[in-house]
């Protein structure tokens, strides 16, 4: 299998594997007790939520690990709502956020909140402008994803987090994607919440993390005992705990390395040496994460090509349910034209891609689109 559908998951670092396993045979110890083994337990976790915090330039005791990111995404939004809604009513997304914001965002809306979705240009990018036209007294919270899961577009955050907070508001952004593969320093992005999603980060499914700026409160998400500073009651999962701070000490060494991005540029120039115009970009040429193709086949449609390719895993920009195929909302979203949408196929690479595997689906695609071997 060649896999080329990181966003959608990342398989787990050999390294991240071995860091985890004293934690499930070992030092399985609760880190709220005080002997030993609780103590080794206790110091695991506190070291984890070090390198966490070292990769995204914050202080250890502003992580608070969750299960993910849906969940992180949830506890800020909603823990933001709930704390201020004396002061106002108001939350501010975009339009092509994960549906862990979004359907929060509904669900609060059904409670009375008022609910302000921002468009996108083209490339995917929300306008500042348009933030500062939307934005009021009312607003308590702005929750602009970073980068794109489906285009790897990247968002003004810096800029849209300045203008919210000259309005009083509070800035959260979903860094799922973008965490590990680009550069994420809280203090220099002016966020006051963050969403780290493990799973994307060569770490396993059901752990994740939510950055909060010291000072800032919100409501618990999970109310019982003491632990996540309160934030998040039950007994932590060292384990994985273990593995996210393994996972981010290595993003901190693989982030500077060019391999990803040269291999994505390179497979970009292939496609478009063989196709010409029949082949389309979807989203940012410049800022876009290092390892996301999102591309239209012109004339044809991306499931299918899914379907030919021998031993590819990528994602399509539509979807088919009982017969009828319609276009990604995100790309909906960018204006791109329904029959050009229909052809989109995400390619996104990984650490573990190499070269020759590139050529192989770049082969196997000229064979399928254009009856010819590359």
């Amino acid at each position: 299998m060649i896999y080329l559908d990181n966003n959608a998951t990342t398989p787990i670092d050999p390294a991240v594997a071995q860091a985890m396993m004293p934690y499930i045979f070992e030092h399985y110890g609760n880190p709220s007790s005080s002997h030993m083994l609780g103590q080794a337990a206790r110091k695991a976790l506190e070291q984890a939520r070090t390198q966490l915090a070292s990769l995204l330039n914050a202080l250890p005791d502003e992580i608070i690990f969750t299960s993910g990111g849906s969940e992180s995404n949830n506890m800020v939004i909603k823990g933001v709502a709930w704390k201020y809604k004396e002061k106002g009513n108001q939350i501010i997304t975009s339009v092509i956020e994960h549906p862990s914001v979004l359907k929060v965002c509904a669900y609060l809306e059904q409670e009375g909140y008022e609910i302000i979705c921002l468009p996108v240009d083209s490339y995917g990018q929300v306008r500042p402008a348009d933030l500062e036209a939307a934005i009021s007294e009312q607003t308590l919270l702005v929750s602009v994803m970073h980068a794109n899961n489906e285009t790897g577009t990247i968002q003004p955050i810096k800029e849209l987090a300045a203008i919210t907070h000259r309005h009083g508001a509070l800035f959260h952004t979903d860094a799922a994607q973008s965490v590990g593969k680009i550069t994420t320093d809280v203090k220099d992005m002016g966020v006051d919440f963050m969403t780290v999603a493990g799973h994307k980060l060569y770490a396993p499914k059901g752990i994740g993390a939510l950055y909060i700026r010291q000072g800032v409160q919100i409501d618990p998400f999970i109310h019982g005992a003491g632990h996540e500073r309160g934030m998040r009651a039950g007994t932590e999962n060292v384990i994985f705990d273990v593995a996210l701070g393994e996972a981010a000490k290595i993003a901190m060494v693989k982030m500077q390395e060019q391999t990803i991005r040269e291999l994505t540029q390179y497979f970009w120039e292939q496609l478009k040496q063989i196709f010409g115009n029949r082949v389309a970009l979807n989203g940012h040429p410049v800022e876009r994460l290092p390892n996301t193709l999102n591309v239209s086949f012109i004339g044809q449609l991306g499931f299918e090509i899914l379907d030919k390719l021998d031993g590819v895993a990528a994602s399509t920009g539509s979807a088919c349910h009982a017969g009828q195929t319609s276009l990604s909302p995100v790309l909906k979203a960018m204006g791109i034209d329904e029959a050009d949408g229909l052809g989109a196929i995400r390619f996104s690479l990984g650490r573990q891609t190499k070269r020759d595997e590139i050529d192989q689906v770049v082969s196997q695609l000229h064979r399928i689109i254009s009856g010819s071997e590359a």
